[in-house]
């Protein structure tokens, strides 16, 4: 086998790799930061006078505006990234990303500068938005072309990781600002800090990236002049389908998976069950670091094992410990965080996911088929996730637990498919090498 596809992690790999998962973690943090603050946001950027009811739906609407703008922004900058290089996408999509984030943390107010302040927070929020459909799957293809084929799953998963980081990350802030400003402090200045935080972070992530060299994939692919000479959404809408619905049901099980398991729950504890809130952010932060393992966990196993198996397993122990979660909620503290550790261990099978989405796609188009199908995926489930498990919880308060179920038994049938299309090439291989 040759050496270069199954050599360790190098220092160059290792510094690679740090700097793509701190995008990852921007990401999350720049986005999640919004639903923290949304009720001082609200309060701040809209008329005093109108209900409590609208103002939430006008700043939610605010923070919805973002996961629309992600397929566009996505797509065209990932066809740049497969035209012009994936360094270039990959620094320009974090810059475009830290910018609006330290804007929104400036702008005036509904006080200084009437309806004027909500619109320019919905066009920092698109434009936030519109450089985070590049970001997530440049990295996934910047690291995957970077470092030796037997590391690909650990490094994917190691950079999912670092998207989760990013929530654990806001939920510090939050509650950081919190319990050390007072609720005057709060609307008067304290919501700009984590703002801020994100921008200028942002800003030297990008600085840091400097020092990375193109993937030689794709430096590859320029001496052989083999870059794609359609454009690369025509071909992988005409000519890749089958990894387009691949990376589709992937996502969703992804982002499902993370919004009802790690951003729904928390609430669900307070209102359904009566958690107290303390109680329940500490076991959600819990929750966190063992999704953070998990996701490093399953991309090392898929290495050894491959994305079929590890997926199908994965997806059975998702859904064996988030029922138990879902069922032992009120029960006691102890119990609560052994139970909610496990069912954040076991959405870490997200881990898998872009593993299998680098792999569903040639190197030509390789950015735009996951770029497409991710933020395209992203934008409708993990939008209609939140919606879809409150309006079921009105038939059954089981109803997160029944959604998450859904989701692994997605995952188990797409391990089936890919064990099946694994046994495919297996049998041809055979075939040809009999027949030569």
């Amino acid at each position: 086998m040759d050496s270069l596809t199954t050599r360790r992690l190098n220092r160059q790999d290792y510094k690679t790799l740090a700097l793509a998962a701190l995008g990852g973690a921007l990401e999350f943090y720049d986005f999640i930061i919004f639903v923290f603050f949304a009720a001082v946001i609200g309060e701040l950027f809209f008329p005093p006078d109108i209900p409590e009811w609208l103002r939430q739906v006008q700043t939610f609407a605010i923070f919805a505006a973002g996961y629309l703008a992600r397929p566009l922004g996505g797509i065209i900058m990932a066809h740049f990234g497969d035209k012009v290089g994936r360094k270039k996408m990959f620094s320009l999509s974090i810059l475009l990303m830290a910018l609006p984030t330290l804007a929104m943390g400036a702008l005036p107010t509904y006080a200084s500068i009437g309806i004027a302040a909500p619109l320019l927070m919905l066009l920092m929020r698109v434009l936030q938005g519109a450089a985070i459909g590049g970001e997530v799957p440049g990295a996934w293809v910047f690291v995957a072309e970077h470092v030796p084929e037997k590391r690909i799953g650990f490094a994917c998963g190691t950079l999912t990781a670092g998207l989760t980081a990013g929530i654990l990350l806001g939920s510090l802030v939050a509650t950081v600002l919190n319990t050390s400003l007072s609720p005057a402090a709060i609307r008067d200045h304290g919501w700009r800090i984590p703002f801020f935080l994100g921008g200028l972070f942002g800003l030297l992530a990008m600085y840091l990236r400097r020092w990375l060299h193109e993937t030689p994939v794709f430096r590859q692919m320029q001496q052989r002049k083999a870059l794609a000479e359609k454009l690369p959404l025509q071909t992988i809408l005409a000519s890749h389908k089958r990894g387009i619905a691949v990376s589709m049901l992937l996502t969703w099980l992804l982002s499902a998976c993370i919004v009802v398991v790690i951003l729904m729950a928390p609430t669900l504890m307070q209102k359904q069950h009566g958690v107290p809130a303390a109680l329940s952010l500490q076991a959600n932060s819990f929750a966190t670091v063992m999704l953070l393992i998990g996701c490093v966990l399953a991309g090392w196993i898929v290495d050894r094992y491959g994305a079929a198996r590890t997926l199908l397993i994965g997806s059975l122990l998702l859904a064996l410990c988030s029922w138990s979660f879902f069922q032992q909620l009120g029960g006691t503290p102890q119990m609560l965080f052994i139970w909610y550790g496990l069912a954040g261990l076991s959405v870490g099978v997200v881990g898998v996911v872009p593993f299998v989405m680098v792999r569903a796609f040639p190197a030509a188009v390789r950015f735009t088929g996951i770029s497409f199908s991710y933020n395209v995926s992203y934008a409708i489930f993990g939008g209609l996730t939140p919606i879809s498990v409150t309006l079921m919880m009105s038939l059954t308060p089981m109803a997160p637990a029944w959604y998450v179920l859904a989701l692994a038994l997605i995952g188990m049938l797409v391990a089936l498919w890919l064990w099946h299309d694994s046994r495919q090439a297996n049998a041809q291989l055979d075939v040809s090498l009999h027949s030569s």
